[in-house]
Order: structure tokens, then sequence, then C-alpha cells
């Protein structure tokens, strides 16, 4: 039989189980007057049921009288008709059902006359807490859904059937109405959905008042129709919660983790000690229990030590003989990801102290540059042992070097000229030469996950050469973050060690600059915080007050970054820069050549892997345009990225004050948002949109009633038409030309191109120059790695 036959047939699935919601869902209104139904299709033939119901629901009384005691097929009729007639005065439309279908049975009329009158007093009519103004407009399944999708964000629910199937989202929305009440949800097994489905329901039914007018079968089964789920869902707006309910701390095993080179499968040693790290900290609160089980087949229970108020715990343990071991992490009775974790222990290592090394390559005096040079490396009587050997010059660079066993001895080694093994690399603001100031925090992190067997330790050393407080803020999977405080000003050093040895590049000479004072500039923008290669990483400078000084960008990465900045003649301007190399980059954005605050940002920029395509998304509405907004009314417009690939949308704001502004946003499905934002003031309010972390075509959007007057005044003066540029203000040299300006500002970007053509050239690239106009003369200028000063 055809599937739409078999769909609409008499004893379709759908139409039991709908049968059998609506029957429960009347009965319970139906028990607050004493009276029941067995038979939808029967039991409201005498119109005696029915007009029970409507009063129910309506706490109305029927307009005109009718038979209490109807015998008589007339007297059933004009019953029916009684609370049809009622129905109809209380706008309710009815379609093609009349008193003669429900006295004789007509179970399709029915159901569609008990689905009208769900829709209308359990959905369409209430108020619910939490929904937006838009609601009155929607039709009641799309105001259902709204109210669901708000309850439990992070479930990607856009139906009444296949989305309910397993169960975890009837678990997911009782714990968002009664947080603690169903916290386990998301460690529900998906292959059993009856089981989840019955737990969720019975929670809901014992302490939320939520009756099961829809059995756990039923709801999960791919037969159920989404008038019967709507139904049921229909209940949980109004839930409250009842004193008493069981709530607990919600637990979640699989978002434990374990890292450190104690559960590595390789690198582990005979006596020597093996450290891992439990991290705890996602997945609630719950008993850490550590097993070790020896090759001989002995089980060992290792002691996990809290660390940070219980955060992550701390095991080590020390294996006595060589072969296969394995380690067993459970949290709160269960099996954390990759647990049990198999260790291979290795020979123990030999003595490093009876190694000697000898050779011209590491005299004193004697080496010639760039012409090679070697060593040999002697490790007889030693023991087992890997040998490495890194060599830094005086700029704290690492240059290449090999090493090869050498015919002269059965344990000697020598090492001349390429390349050093994996390294431990770091990155962060904590680390940049320039920017930091006293009492800002100083970050950074390490990654150690190609570095092989090894302790990581990290020095801060202040101006006075005394040791500074430096915290370890997490270690997740090789990766370790710090953190610390400068309290003076002056050259700190940060030194990090791995396995003893210090680590490239280290020590960090960082200079910390005196506490900020009052601000001239800030910045923000998603170029700010990181960007994809080759594509634009753009983020907006506004001017703060009228006296601005010299304002100046530089970007210090992987590559050299070209950066472009364009005047809006508004106190601010849009600055954009193309990365070519995936990275961390430091972006400094400095007045009168010292950064701003919070400056040099820190922007990771990750390779370009065609899955999002920032150009074809569109953004538009009266809340971007730039007269558009009344003060205190919400503005809105709308992001279509149905185009632009995965994302994610990013949405800041902030008013004329630097202030941020919260903005609004809706999914509403197939990559269509609606977004929402309230001015507060008749100041300019600019809008950043991004899409996978690079910005949209035309934002920033600047939107205001009335225009800002652009910033007049500033501690650099432009020349006057003829003068040599400022040159002597101009700190970096780059490859790039002076660009022509579009304003009376100029844009610098070689003091090269200022220092060496004459006059009457840079007359020429600066026709426009006013010697009335004072502006802040903006320099632009691109680092690499290395640094690069006349």
């Amino acid at each position: 039989m055809p599937a739409t036959e078999k769909d609409l047939a008499e004893d379709a699935p759908w139409k039991k189980i709908q049968q059998n919601t609506f029957t429960r869902w009347t009965n319970e209104h139906l028990k607050c007057v004493n009276k029941r139904i067995v038979d939808l299709q029967l039991d409201l033939g005498d119109g005696l049921r029915l007009i029970a119901l409507l009063e129910v629901l309506s706490h109305q009384k029927m307009f005109r009288k009718y038979h209490p005691r109807p015998n008589f097929r007339q007297m059933k009729l004009e019953n029916v008709s009684v609370a049809l007639e009622f129905l109809e005065k209380e706008n309710i439309k009815l379609v093609s059902i009349d008193s003669k279908a429900i006295v004789d049975g007509n179970l399709k009329l029915i159901l569609g006359l008990i689905w009208t009158l769900i829709l209308h007093y359990s959905i369409s009519m209430p108020m619910w807490e939490g929904e937006d103004e838009e609601a009155e407009s929607k039709t009641p399944k799309q105001r259902l859904l709204g109210w669901i999708q708000n309850k439990v964000p992070d479930l990607p629910i856009s139906n009444f059937s296949r989305d309910w199937r397993d169960g975890k989202a009837l678990g997911a929305l009782v714990d968002s109405c009664a947080p603690g009440l169903c916290p386990d949800w998301e460690t529900w097994d998906s292959v059993k959905p009856v089981n989840n489905a019955t737990e969720a329901m019975q929670l809901a039914d014992e302490w939320l008042g939520i009756p099961q007018v829809i059995t756990p079968e039923e709801i999960i089964d791919p037969g159920a129709d989404e008038q019967s789920v709507m139904t049921y869902l229909s209940q949980f707006p109004k839930a409250k919660l009842k004193t008493g309910a069981p709530l607990k701390p919600k637990l979640n095993p699989k978002k434990a983790r374990a890292y450190g080179p104690g559960i590595e499968p390789t690198g582990n040693r005979v006596r020597r000690p093996a450290v891992f790290t439990v991290d705890t900290f996602s997945a609630g609160q719950g008993q850490v229990t550590v097993y070790l089980d020896h090759p001989d087949g002995t089980r060992e229970e290792l002691k996990a030590e809290p660390n940070e108020g219980k955060k992550t715990f701390s095991v080590t343990y020390i294996p006595q003989v060589v072969g296969a071991h394995k380690v067993t992490v459970m949290f709160a009775g269960q099996q954390i990801p990759k647990s049990p974790f198999e260790v291979s222990v290795d020979k123990a290592l030999g003595d490093a102290s009876k190694v000697t090394a000898k050779g011209p390559g590491i005299e004193p005096v004697g080496i010639v540059a760039n012409k090679p040079t070697y060593f040999d490396i002697y490790t007889a009587g030693a023991g087992t042992g890997d040998v490495t050997a890194m060599i830094r010059d005086p700029q704290g660079r690492q240059n290449s070097v090999e090493g090869w066993g050498s015919p002269r001895a059965p344990s000697a080694w020598t090492w001349g000229p390429p390349a050093c093994r994996g390294r431990a690399g770091p990155q962060g603001r904590g680390l940049q030469p320039t920017g930091l100031r006293v009492k800002q925090v100083g970050d950074f992190k390490v990654d150690t996950r190609t570095a092989g067997s090894g302790d990581l330790k990290a020095v801060v050393k202040g101006p006075k050469g005394t040791e500074e407080p430096v915290k370890q803020i997490s270690g997740q999977d090789g990766v370790f973050s710090y953190e610390y405080y400068p309290n003076s000003p002056g050259k700190h050093s940060v030194s990090i060690t791995w396995g003893g040895q210090h680590i490239p590049k280290s020590p960090f000479d960082v200079t910390v600059g005196k506490e900020a004072g009052p601000q001239q500039i800030r910045a923000w923008g998603p170029g700010l915080e990181g960007g994809i290669v080759g594509k634009p990483a753009a983020f907006v400078v506004e001017s703060i007050g009228t006296d601005v000084g010299v304002l100046g960008f530089a970007i210090e990465g992987p590559s050299q970054a070209k950066i472009e900045c364009e005047d809006q003649n508004d106190g601010s301007c849009d600055v954009s820069y193309w990365p070519t190399e995936p990275g961390e980059y430091a972006v400094h954005v400095t007045c009168d050549e010292e950064d701003i605050e919070h400056s040099p940002f820190m922007a990771f920029i990750v390779p370009d892997d065609n899955t999002s395509d920032p150009d074809k998304v569109k953004a538009f509405g009266p809340g971007l345009e730039k007269s558009g907004c009344l003060v205190n009314q919400p503005a809105e417009f709308t992001v279509n990225a149905k185009e632009a690939g995965k994302g994610p949308l990013k949405i800041s704001a902030q008013d004329a004050e630097g202030l941020p502004v919260e903005v609004k946003v809706r999914s509403k499905g197939e990559g269509q948002y609606s977004c929402s934002y309230t001015p507060t003031s008749h100041l300019k309010h600019t809008v950043a949109v991004s899409w996978g972390g690079v910005g949209v075509p035309n934002s920033p959007f600047r939107v205001s009633r009335r225009s800002q007057p652009p910033v007049t005044t500033g501690s650099a003066i432009l020349p006057k038409s003829g003068d040599l540029v400022e040159a002597q203000r101009v700190k970096v040299v780059t490859s790039e030309p002076l660009v022509k300006t579009e304003s009376s500002r100029v844009v610098v970007r070689s003091e090269q191109t200022v220092l060496n053509q004459s006059v009457k050239k840079v007359k020429s690239k600066c026709p426009d120059v006013s010697s009335k106009a004072k502006k802040p003369l903006i320099i632009i200028t691109t680092y690499t790695e290395a640094r690069y000063s006349c």
C-alpha cells in the first residue's frame, strides 16, 4: 500500500496516537468538574461533556439553556448546537463541522474540533513568560516552537516530530524549566529513547505539574503526528516547580578530561614520575577515581590530589617495570572520554651527568660567521637516552643543527649543520616586547603537544631581578595557560623552560609601561580577535575627545600584512589588514608612538578552509541605516547568510562613548537571522557584523540620528602644501608607497619614501593638504617577526 494511502487509512498509527492524546487532554480539563470520557468518538454525542469542557476552558457559562438529560436525538443535536454557537460568539472559527457530525460520531471532525480548542485555549491565548513582542504576530506553531528554542538554545530544535524521538530534548526542556531537576540529560544514550522520555516525562508530571497526555512510547514513535506532540509540549510554558523537588548539581562525565605525559602512549620510563592532570571543570561535582593496571595484571588505586578549588586533580605514579600499563580514570562512577589510557613504559633513562661534549663548535672563540662548525657528544657510560642539541644566536633565534653517530667511538655523536626536533611553542600578550602596562594581565600560552616529554616551568622576573608571581590558569591536552600581573614599569624577563631547558626565544624581554591614564583612542572589532588567511581582518578605531595626537598601527606576526585605513570623517576610521600566513598576530594601535590601553591586541589567524564566505552575507534593515533609528525604540535588521557557509555569526555594537550595546540575535533557520538593539541616546552607534571571524560587506555600520562632528584638533598638525610630511615621526620602513589621500588626513606608509624623496615629490602626493587643517597624522607600519627601525 502506498505511503499516502497508509497514512489515510482508518487504522493509521498517527490517528490512534492523536485520539489517545486528545482524549487524555480533554479528561485533564474535565476532572475539575468530576467528568471524563472514555471514547472520544462517542462520548461527546449528547453535548453535555462538550459543554462542560468549553465552560472549563473559557471560565464562562453557556449563553443559553441546554437539556441536562438528553434522551432523544433532537435534544442531543440541540445541546451540541449550544456548544457550537458558544464557540462562534467566542470568534473561534470551525470549518465543515455541525451538530450532526458530533452526534453521529464523525471521528475526523471531532479530532479537528478538539485540535481547534487546543490551539486556541492552550497555545494562542495564554501569556507566556519570556516571550518577545513579536509573539502575537506568529502562528500558534511558530509561537510554541520559538518559546522552546529560547528555553533550550543549545539544541537545534526545528520541528515537533524527529527532534523529539531520542527523548534527550525532553530532558533538556525539563531541566531548562527547573534547573537541576534533570541535569544529566546530555549523558543519556540516544539508542534508549523510551528510557529517556520516560524519565523526563515522569519528572515533569511529578514536579512541574505537566500531565502525560501522550505516553513516552507514543512521543518517540515515528508515527506520532505534530499535533499530538504540540499538545503535550504546550503545557510547559505554564509549568511551576513544586516545593521539595529533588534538584541536584549537573553531572556530565563526558566533559571531564585527562591530559599530561603520564597517560601518553610513549615517553614514560621506569622509576621516573609519570604525571598527569584530570580536569573536571565542566563536568560538575563528583568523585575522581584513578586506577593503574600493571603488566602482571595487578591493579593499584592512585591518589588524585585536588588543585585550584578541586577544579583539576594532579595524579602521579612511578612505574617500576617495563611494559604495557593501563590507566583508568573515572568521574562520578563513569569512565571519562578516552579512558582507559594505554601507556607503554620504557627502560630507565641514562645519566646526563656522564655525557660530555667537545669540539670547535662549542669553544668560546674561534667560530667564524657563515662557516660550518661541529662538536662531539660522548655518551659512553651514561646509559640509554635520546641526544638532542639546540643552538641559539644572540638575537634568541634558534639555528639549524644536525647530529649523526660517529664511527670513531661506539657512543659518540657529531653535531653540526640541519634542523631541531619538535619544540614548545609560546604565544600571548604577556610575551610581547611592548604594550603591556602595570596592573594589566600578562597572559600567555605554551603548546607542548609536539615537544615530547618534559616538565614545563615559567618564571617572571621584574626590573630588579626578583621573581614575580606567575599563575598557571589551565593545562589541557598539552596546552598550558599562564598569567602574571606586573606591579612596576620597566624591563621584565619571562623564562620558559621545558625539561629544564629554555624553549626557543626564552627568556622573553617584556618592557612594561606605566599604568594607563586617560585614553585618547579606543579600538574594537573582529580583526582584533582573529581572522582568516587572505581575508581582511577589520576593526574600528575611534577618537575620545578632541586632542587626539598621532595615530599609528603596526602588525607583528608570521607574515607581513598589508594595512589600509579609511577615515570616516566623524572621529573614527576603519582599519583592515591582510594576513597571508596562519598564526598569532600582535596588532599594535598607538597614539603618539605609545600603545593605547589593551594594545597590542592578540589576533589568531586560521587557514582558509573554504567553508565560510563572508562576502555572500547580506546585512540590511533600519537598524543599520545611518539615520533609521529612534531613541529607546528597537532598531531591527536582518542578516542573510544562506549562501555563506557555516559561519558563525557574531555581532557587536558600541555607542559613541564606547559603551557596549546588547544586540539580540534570533535564528530563523536556513541561515536567516533576525537582530535588534535599542539605542538609548542620540549618539552615534557602530555595529560590527562578522561571519566566521571576518567582517561582512559594508561592516561596520554607523547609525545615528545626527552626524557627529569630526575631530578637529590634535597634537600633530598637517603641514602646508609643499612641506616635508612629518618625516621625523615615522619609525618603521615598509615597501609600500604613499597612498593617495581621500581627505585632509595624510596616510604615510613608508619612511623611506618620506625621507628620501624630495619636497616636490612629496607635495605631488599630497595635493589637498590644507595649512589650516589640524587632524591626526596617521602612520601605518608593518612588521614581520623581526623589528626594523631607522
